[in-house]
């Protein structure tokens, strides 16, 4: 039996995740069991009815990526049933975001389908097994986190307030918002669970779960339909990869566009020696190249590329003109790894009737959809800013790592990389390291920047002291020499553990 570190968003999922491992899980088993936790226990942050990615790193292969991103619904539906937007709402979260809720926003979701092709086709233990935690956490529920809490102060009535049940798990009796560490228990969710576990992840494209979400959408003016949900299934993808020094990164590829751009970041400043000034170049190039190129683009996948290969020939300068996130690392002493990045946007306050569930709001995310409300064609993946992403050091060495963040996710995970890989700092050392993030605003580009993080030429928005807004790293590694270790952020309340039995 494989012993297993990992790191996780909260204790509740590390813990999970050490369940699945004591009874015989590999990494990908523990690092499916924290996600599916964390999934139902961080109300607005992530959700059973969101999207992701999981990064497999299996001892001696190439790692790759299950792309269980988001789509674009409507497959058969007349094109007057696209374009309908009633619900909009704003928000003081993250500085003001607007954004669309309802059932008009709402994707196909593809977590599940992605963990449970993980476990079928590359975990140890069986997929009830796996699940068995989340369903106990879903019976008893759960004490609000510290992330969720703080996001629901804003969404709450907006967002989460409109449908009963809804309202219900996230306020207490007289109406105010929960706070960080009151009981959450939300009706339903327990037997979706339980239906899950026994039926496997399928029940929820074509079982009885699954016939239940069309109905709701159908009868709520939703896109979602039965072919949705019935056609959906995860692809794997061979990550796009660069060398850092002794190290080789292995990003999601596209089209998601947060791993090209995180190697994007990576290359550019490690070219410059690893220096502030270089990470803050670094990141003014690839986010700008984002924001007027991959954008808008109508092949996202040909035009990721295209950045890709300016990189190999240094032309990228000449071009210059969800919030809601959950990640799981994990690592083995097999050397297999393990990174999921899960998200359901800013939600969408949907909960279909008797699920427990509640949905995303991916089309609704308007830095995701920069082409306009459902330009999407149905069955079309969306964009993603999710990069978990596996870090090798040739077969002696190799990590697991990630964020949440939007777009703070690749400017973090460049920064600990290359704290990693170039100035050998420790896992930990790396996450706690003082970071900066390049923001586009209507003046030009400004530096928002934890203490001590600040470069010349910027105009700056400092913060006081480290701050969950520049995302919050997880990771988790074997070494030959040194085993397993795993690390998680400060900036936010995360688990880890290294089983030892």
């Amino acid at each position: 039996m494989p012993h297993v570190a990992v790191a996780a968003p909260s204790t509740l999922a590390a813990d999970a995740a050490a369940d699945v491992a004591r009874r015989g899980g590999n990494a990908i088993d523990a690092a499916v069991g924290a996600a599916l936790v964390s999934m139902i226990s961080e109300p607005g942050i992530c959700a059973l009815g969101g999207s992701g990615f999981v990064a497999i790193g299996m001892a001696g292969e190439r790692p790759f990526v299950l792309d269980g991103n988001a789509a674009m619904p409507g497959l058969g539906l007349p094109p007057s049933e696209f374009g309908h937007r009633s619900r909009i709402v704003e928000m003081a979260y993250g500085g003001g975001v607007t954004t669309t809720i309802g059932h008009e926003s709402v994707a196909v979701p593809g977590g599940l389908a992605a963990l449970g092709t993980a476990i079928e086709d590359f975990g140890t233990h069986p997929w009830s097994e796996v699940v068995a935690p989340a369903v106990c956490v879903a019976e008893s529920g759960f004490p609000l986190s510290a992330a969720a809490a703080e996001y629901l102060t804003h969404s709450h009535d907006v967002v989460f307030g409109w449908d009963p049940v809804s309202h219900k798990a996230v306020h207490r009796q007289d109406g105010s918002v929960k706070r960080q560490g009151d009981h959450v228990n939300i009706d339903g969710l327990f037997e979706s669970l339980r239906e899950i576990a026994r039926d496997g992840a399928g029940t929820f494209y074509k079982g009885d779960l699954a016939g239940r979400i069309v109905e709701d959408s159908e009868s709520n003016g939703g896109l979602i339909t039965a072919r949705d949900l019935r056609e959906y299934a995860p692809v794997a993808r061979p990550c796009v990869s660069t060398k850092i020094g002794a190290w080789t990164v292995f990003a999601n590829p596209p089209p998601s566009v947060g791993g090209p751009v995180l190697l994007a970041m990576l290359e550019l400043a490690a070219s410059g020696g690893g220096i502030s000034d270089a990470v803050v170049h670094a990141q003014s190039v690839a986010m700008r190249y984002r924001s007027e190129r991959l954008d808008t683009a109508e092949d996202l996948t040909a035009e990721t590329r295209r950045m890709i290969g300016a990189l190999g020939d240094g032309t990228i300068e000449s071009w210059i003109g969800s919030p809601s996130t959950i990640h799981v690392s994990a690592a083995d002493s097999l050397g297999n790894t393990c990174a999921i990045t899960m998200s359901s946007g800013y939600g969408s306050g949907v909960i279909p009737a008797g699920t427990g569930i509640w949905m995303n709001n991916s089309l609704g995310e308007e830095e995701l959809n920069r082409r306009g409300f459902h330009a999407a064609k149905p069955g079309e993946r969306l964009p993603s800013n999710m990069a978990p992403t596996i870090v090798r050091h040739g077969e002696r060495s190799t990590i697991a790592i990630g964020s949440p963040g939007a777009d703070r996710i690749t400017t973090a995970l460049q920064q600990t990389i290359l704290g990693f890989a170039i100035a050998g700092l420790s896992l930990q050392d790396a996450i706690d390291a003082p970071r900066r993030h390049v923001e586009f605003v209507p003046s030009g580009m400004r530096l928002a920047h934890e203490p001590g993080a600040g470069a010349a030429g910027f105009e700056a928005r400092p913060y006081e002291a480290l701050d969950m807004y520049f995302g919050g790293v997880t990771s988790a590694g074997w070494d030959v020499d040194d085993g397993l270790s795993a690390a998680a952020d400060p900036r936010r309340t995360g688990g880890i553990v290294v089983t030892t039995d």
